[in-house]
């Protein structure tokens, strides 16, 4: 389990890095982009933030290479603004959460798809045989003595 400190800290830098991104970085290649989560190391040796961005496929990787370039500049930022006397080693990774949930909603929507079939066929259906195919105990009136 992850200690409070450590969330607070991921937190910190998550803020951090997204600052730098808005104000700082001044690269023409960087996209829009949004840094979704931080996990820090055990140690806070390595700290990987998880991006996401919106656009084509040369738009992301053009961001990508924009964040690379940028990840000395930001290292920088967050062992001074957090005063760490050992600044972590950041990387940055793409999330791939955006992909993922959109892939759920496609089976979510071919799984409602099945089930409104399903209700349309029941609507009209019929019992194929008694409505009641249980058996009843046998009525004392109704054995022959």
């Amino acid at each position: 389990m992850t200690s409070p400190h450590a969330l607070k800290r991921a937190e910190q830098i998550k803020h951090i890095a997204a600052e730098m991104l808005e104000k700082r970085v001044k690269d023409t290649r960087l996209g829009f982009v949004t840094i979704t989560d931080v996990r820090l190391s055990k140690d806070n040796h390595d700290c990987t933030l998880f991006y996401t961005v919106l656009g084509t496929d040369e738009e992301r990787a053009d961001t990508a290479a924009a964040l690379e370039a940028a990840r000395g500049q930001i290292r920088t930022a967050v062992s001074r603004r957090l005063a760490l006397r050992f600044a972590p080693t950041i990387s940055f990774v793409a999330d791939a959460m955006p992909e993922t949930s959109a892939h759920m909603e496609e089976l979510l929507a071919q799984a409602r798809a099945v089930d409104e079939e399903v209700a349309a066929k029941a609507a009209g259906a019929t019992y194929a045989g008694e409505p009641d195919p249980y058996r009843k105990p046998a009525d004392p009136d109704d054995v022959d003595e």
